[in-house]
């Protein structure tokens, strides 16, 4: 691989990109349908902070490692979308003042200024909920042990040793000075350990050997700490209209990031370089996992 991997042709990841976004639109919404009378307004909420934007890469690693071992698409996509759910309660409750304080998300006000804090905190908790009770059903696995599987993968991933601890420690570290080392070990929390998550759950879901699961497990770990410095670096050299949110937060509230520790360039290699490892890492899936592949480049080339 060159060590700059920036001139690939993405004409299919961006194809692929946007058909397997659109099942799990699709999916989201017969997951959450619209209803009538008292309660309404919280399911408004909920299809408002899921539905209609995002980059949909989480529920896209579930997908594309989940054809690696030949799963049936409902079953991934149901799956696809419980992590798009789950994302979405977190930054719904990310963006509340007593948070990140967040007007714009994806190009709109945030779900607490579209409705009201209440209702954001409530839809959040519902999401995540939500998101766990579909993991649950039989739909998604027949077999139980499998079900059970993903449901601790996820918790692993998404609590206080995951991407809540990450938050609070992100929380606790405004206008502290973090070395590198614990700038990294907050992100592979915040948002590298349901990255890691979405990758590994189509492993679990094709029941893979541990050896395969662990490659898979090792791709997400690396695409989920170079798609933080990617975010890192769009945060000092986008617009808030690329990005549809507001941006140069953590430099106004003193947080230090790779941008900060490393300076642009630097960072941007060490992007490369775990993106290296990304696509070393399933070397043995051959052209199946060309997709995959494409996207670890992506997310180091991506604008917004």
């Amino acid at each position: 691989m060159s060590p700059n991997p920036i001139n690939q042709d993405s004409t299919l990841l961006r194809q692929d990109l946007e058909s397997k976004a659109s099942l799990i639109e699709a999916t989201i919404d017969t997951l959450l349908p619209l209803s009538d009378g008292k309660g309404s307004r919280l399911m408004e909420a909920m299809r408002y902070a899921t539905l209609g934007g995002g980059k949909r890469l989480r529920g896209y690693l579930v997908l594309s490692t989940a054809q690696l071992f030949n799963v049936p698409t409902e079953q991934a996509a149901r799956v696809a979308a419980s992590v798009e759910m789950l994302h979405a309660y977190s930054l719904v409750h990310d963006d509340l003042p007593s948070m990140d304080n967040d007007d714009m998300r994806r190009g709109q006000p945030s779900t607490h200024r579209k409705f009201d804090e209440a209702t954001a905190i409530l839809a959040g908790d519902a999401l995540q909920t939500m998101a766990f009770d579909i993991l649950a059903a039989d739909q998604t696995h027949p077999n139980t042990c499998v079900r059970i599987a993903l449901i601790k993968s996820f918790a692993d991933a998404s609590g206080a040793y995951g991407m809540v601890g990450g938050q609070m420690i992100d929380m606790e570290s405004e206008g502290c000075s973090l070395s590198l080392e614990e700038t990294q070990h907050l992100h592979a929390l915040k948002t590298g350990c349901l990255i890691r998550y979405a990758a590994e759950a189509g492993a679990i879901l094709g029941q893979a050997s541990s050896d395969l699961r662990q490659c898979i497990r090792s791709y997400g770990t690396h695409i989920g700490a170079a798609f933080q410095i990617a975010d890192d670096i769009l945060d000092v050299t986008a617009t808030a209209q690329d990005l549809g949110k507001t941006i140069g937060k953590d430099e106004a509230s003193g947080k230090s990031t790779f941008v900060s520790l490393l300076g642009i360039e630097g960072a941007r290699t060490e992007a490369i370089r775990l993106i290296e490892k990304a696509i070393a890492d399933i070397s043995s899936f051959g052209t199946a996992a060309d997709r995959l592949r494409d996207l670890a480049c992506y997310i180091i080339n991506r604008k917004y």
